[in-house]
């Protein structure tokens, strides 16, 4: 159980800080949800309480997994399929996923492909989304602003 002010990551919307934690009654049933600021689109998400294990809700990472990450990001691509249509399924698998490294990968192959060929539009949104779930918990752990951090994704993407 998490409480309020702490940092945690919701896979496929990114990372954010909890602010309330309040019970909402939707459709005749009352559940008790996070109430969640996400740093970026300073958009707010609830999370419902009785399925959090399931959806993949976990705290953000640490300092020294930033670093990680940047390893990741200028590492060399990894082998994709070259049909786009399982490409985009793996891509959205991994994302769904919730593992931050997994993104990280996302993000450093679609952005290396997009230099040489450029990306479809379904694999731009993917990239995209990709981008900010790793922007938001890259800010949040660091204390960067958006700017900074998406300039740092950019450089570490060799």
């Amino acid at each position: 159980m998490f409480n309020i002010g702490d940092k945690i990551a919701y896979p496929v919307h990114g990372a954010g800080i909890i602010e309330a934690i309040e019970e909402r009654e939707i459709l005749g049933e009352s559940k008790k949800y996070y109430v969640m600021k996400m740093p970026l689109s300073n958009m707010k998400v609830m999370i419902p309480l009785d399925n959090m294990g399931d959806v993949g809700v976990r705290p953000v990472i640490t300092q020294k997994e930033v670093d990680d990450i940047f390893a990741i990001l200028s590492a060399d691509e990894t082998k994709m399929p070259k049909n786009w249509n399982r490409r985009y399924r793996a891509n959205m698998d991994r994302i769904k996923s919730g593992n931050i490294y997994e993104v990280a990968e996302v993000v450093r192959n679609l952005t290396l492909r997009d230099r040489e060929k450029a990306l479809s539009t379904g694999e731009k949104k993917i990239l995209n989304n990709a981008r900010q779930i790793l922007l938001s918990e890259i800010i949040l752990v660091t204390n960067i602003d958006e700017e900074k951090a998406m300039n740092l994704i950019e450089e570490a993407v060799k």
